[in-house]
């Protein structure tokens, strides 16, 4: 009978077998259930047994919310950008001057997809993921290792075999089509900007703090390159099929071309067929086969010169515009809307374009019933960039902005140095009145289900909830009266609505729908205020002393309060028992350390690296990856990195210790 250890490592090959074959092969071999029956007796398994912890355990994949900031390496081999092109013709050039400078020899190349996400520098010894970093500035990078061991589709420990003891494998994380729509879908529904594309979307979800978060987005992978000392063969096209064969998801996109009339076909058939691929692309990428060659060839100060980028055109169409509506917002921005005649584009069809505002649509010249060229790009959200004149209507006026709210008929307004009009009735215009109601209830504030777009539009039109704060005197007998409900679903939303009052403070405070008050920034300054109480006495410098408060936040906040009635919501949401102030271990302790900056190395004794962390946040002091200028402190315990002892010696910045450290704080 096998020992738990021998199951436990039995468990976890075949778990990153299944991984393998789910994420890069779309090859299963087992039902989800039988996979989550595996992953589960593996999890019992390793809690039982914590001397065999593996931070490359598939059960890791989840990742957790107790991330820690990015500290920084500098690349083994720099990460550099590639040359540009634009044109078929472009490349072709290209592809003629490798020959003569290869003294006319053909080379064959080695075509591929150009992904567009955030590139991705991945470190493995002894067949194991020891290290990720992402591109930084091309010397130095984040290590992200944490967050990168969530995406299912990177391999934490190697299969087949051949692979070198210590190589680099580089490649692209994006975030493909469904996963991004889905995401944006939830940003809207919290009142939250949607990302424009899905390139923007992976960088940020990758340097997440919450790699429990990360992993829940659902990042892809694809890899392109292979580097080190010893690598197994002599040309990039079979590293990388090798690399295949190791667990990494390589583009089937990948092909030997051996004339340029080979490169111009590939270049015509992906430029159509890139539109049915499941995550974004950019262009294509041709490099040189030959490492040798590659060698010969060299670099420039900024890019390989046995390599060349080719850029798509940002594609886009021609439309009628049918009308300009004007939305309001839940902070009462009226947005000018192109309604278009419906027209396909980068696999969608469009009837709908942003205009933003007042002056851009003033910019692009817009006439009733103009054609305009709508384009995508890279970009997912579609957009107006210009007007074809010669298909004008004569004689059509152009479409002039509101000057009263197409909703209240309240006369709009616009603050000096921004582009927005806004409708200044808070509590009489509707969109907004729904609109903060649709984002308080909204998962990431106070996740309340069963109040959607058409149910918050009908609790406010039958008089029962004119603002937030009556959701919480709302009475299952008035939900019965909406259509759609029944005594049991109107329960259930009464219910909701009463559990959410153990939503923490910090989300509390998102949920008020305060202008420019994110959620990450609401994080942070319920954070650094500890209470809504002291929130709402402190001034407008008070408040940009906070990281990540600038001035129009700031004075966001503090005309938020100064405004009766929504003093009167907040202490409505206090009587109904919302939580008001942090829990007591996230209050700032002191201001002891205010002002001070520390950067931790080493392995400690006392306690670990994320509660030191929290210790010096919780005192008012700051912490960082790297050691600069403006480190006041070093923490260091054993083991310290000799790089980060010799900068901080060569910058004479103090070196203490944890019980120095403890004494500052006592």
């Amino acid at each position: 009978m096998a020992t738990d250890k021998e199951r436990i490592d039995y468990l976890r090959k075949e778990l990153h077998r299944h991984n393998y074959n789910y994420y890069v092969r779309n090859e299963p071999e087992i039902s989800d259930k039988e996979f989550d029956m595996l992953l589960k007796e593996l999890e019992a398994l390793e809690l039982q047994h914590p001397e065999y912890a593996d931070p490359n355990s598939p059960t890791q994949r989840v990742g957790s919310d107790l991330s820690s900031g990015f500290e920084q390496v500098r690349h083994i081999y720099p990460m550099l950008s590639l040359a540009n092109t634009y044109s078929i013709d472009d490349v072709d050039a290209w592809v003629r001057r490798v020959d003569d400078a290869l003294a006319g020899e053909q080379s064959t190349l080695v075509g591929e997809m150009k992904f567009d996400g955030t590139g991705i520098s991945l470190i493995y010894e002894h067949g194991r993921l020891v290290r990720a970093v992402t591109r930084g500035d091309g010397q130095v990078g984040d290590i992200v290792t944490d967050n990168v061991r969530t995406i299912r589709s990177i391999p934490l420990e190697l299969q087949g075999e051949g692979w070198p003891d210590f190589f680099e494998i580089r490649g692209e994380i994006v975030l493909p089509w469904k996963a991004f729509e889905r995401l944006n879908e939830e940003r809207i529904a919290a009142g939250e900007t949607p990302f424009a594309n899905p390139r923007n979307a992976a960088a940020g979800t990758l340097k997440l703090l919450n790699s429990a978060e990360t992993a829940r987005r659902g990042l892809d992978a694809y890899f392109y390159y292979l580097l080190g000392e010893n690598l197994p063969a002599d040309t990039h096209y079979d590293n990388m099929l090798l690399a295949k064969s190791w667990g990494f998801k390589v583009s089937d996109a990948m092909t030997l071309l051996h004339s340029i009339d080979e490169v111009d076909k590939y270049i015509t058939y992906w430029d159509t067929e890139r539109k049915n691929l499941p995550v974004a692309t950019d262009g294509l990428v041709f490099k040189v086969n030959s490492l040798r060659s590659q060698l010969n060839l060299g670099f420039t100060a900024k890019s390989p010169r046995w390599a060349v980028a080719y850029k798509f055109a940002a594609e886009r169409a021609l439309t009628r515009l049918r009308f300009v509506s004007f939305d309001v917002g839940r902070s009462g921005i009226i947005t000018p809307v192109a309604n278009l005649e419906p027209v396909l584009l980068s696999g969608t069809i469009v009837k709908r374009a942003s205009l933003h505002n007042d002056d851009i649509m003033k910019a692009l010249d817009i006439h009733e019933h103009d054609t305009l060229y709508v384009e995508k790009g890279g970009e997912i959200i579609p957009k107006i960039t210009g007007v074809e004149i010669a298909e004008r209507v004569q004689g059509s006026s152009a479409v002039e902005f509101p000057a009263v709210c197409p909703s209240c008929g309240t006369r709009l307004i616009r603050n000096e140095g921004e582009a927005a009009w806004m409708c200044p009735n808070k509590y009489g215009c509707v969109p907004q009145i729904v609109g903060r109601l649709e984002h308080f209830v909204a998962r990431r504030a106070m996740n309340i289900d069963g109040i959607g777009e058409e149910t918050a539009a009908a609790l406010h039109a039958h008089g029962y909830v004119n603002n937030i704060a009556d959701l919480y005197t709302l009475q299952a007998e008035q939900v019965e009266k909406i259509e759609g409900f029944a005594r049991k679903s109107a329960q259930r939303l009464i219910e909701g609505i009463r559990e959410s009052i153990n939503v923490p403070f910090e989300r509390v405070l998102f949920s008020l729908s305060i202008p420019y008050l994110g959620e990450t920034t609401a994080k942070k300054v319920a954070k650094a205020t500890g209470s809504m109480d002291k929130l709402m006495s402190m001034s407008a410098p008070e408040l940009e002393a906070i990281p990540d408060v600038g001035p129009s936040t700031a004075k966001s906040i503090c005309d938020f309060f100064a405004d009766p009635d929504n003093c009167m919501i907040v202490e409505r949401l206090r009587l109904s028992g919302l939580q008001m102030e942090s829990a007591a271990d996230e209050q700032p302790q002191s201001d002891t350390l205010a002002g001070k900056t520390f950067v931790i190395s080493g392995v400690f004794s006392r306690h670990s690296r994320d509660e030191y962390k929290k210790m010096i946040e919780s005192h008012g002091g700051k912490n960082s990856g790297s050691i600069s200028s403006k480190t006041n402190y070093v923490l260091a315990g054993e083991n310290m990195g000799p790089a980060k002892l010799e900068k901080a010696a060569k910058l004479g910045i103090p070196i203490i210790d944890e019980d120095t450290f403890l004494k500052m704080i006592e």
